[in-house]
């Protein structure tokens, strides 16, 4: 467990989601592992009608923005590792309109992991430049935006 991040945090329900329901707390890759806590709660957005699944997409962003933001306010840090709640909606974002295959899920994992590892341009900019729980998000959601793109180029072409 994440030695910086006290386990109390936990107890409030902000925190509780921004750190991926204790997700975050993993001692290494939490953010992978914040990625991995996010994939239930997708099994079960996916059958969402696809207008039901974007006003979903769009409140967790929403939402996000406080969570992150006053998470990090409350650890002293600008997007701890720990606060992994923009690793849900990117995933999100990611597997949008994919199929409910494993294969199709893995790789959309994959390639929101890379996308968000490493940060093509805009990202790192926006990810330097925008503070507060809006710059813990946005990164992210592009990151989960570029991994959807090239998950549908690639379903389209197979």
């Amino acid at each position: 467990m994440s030695k910086d991040i006290p386990v109390a945090l936990l107890k409030n329900p902000t925190h509780l989601l921004s750190l991926g329901f204790g997700s975050g707390l993993a001692p290494k890759a939490p953010g992978t592992f914040g990625t991995l806590a996010a994939l239930p709660i997708w099994c079960a957005m996916h059958f969402l009608a696809t207008p039901t699944y974007i006003v979903v997409l769009v409140v967790a962003f929403a939402v996000g923005i406080y969570l992150c933001g006053e998470t990090a306010k409350a650890l002293g840090v600008h997007d701890h590792g720990g606060i992994v709640w923009d690793e849900f909606v990117g995933l999100w974002i990611a597997l949008f309109l994919a199929p409910f295959e494993i294969l199709w899920v893995a790789l959309g994992f994959a390639l929101f992991r890379l996308f968000d590892i490493w940060k093509p341009w805009p990202i790192r900019v926006l990810d330097a430049k925008v503070h507060g729980g809006l710059g813990i998000m946005i990164d992210d959601v592009l990151a989960g935006f570029y991994a959807f793109v090239v998950l549908q180029l690639i379903y389209v072409w197979v």
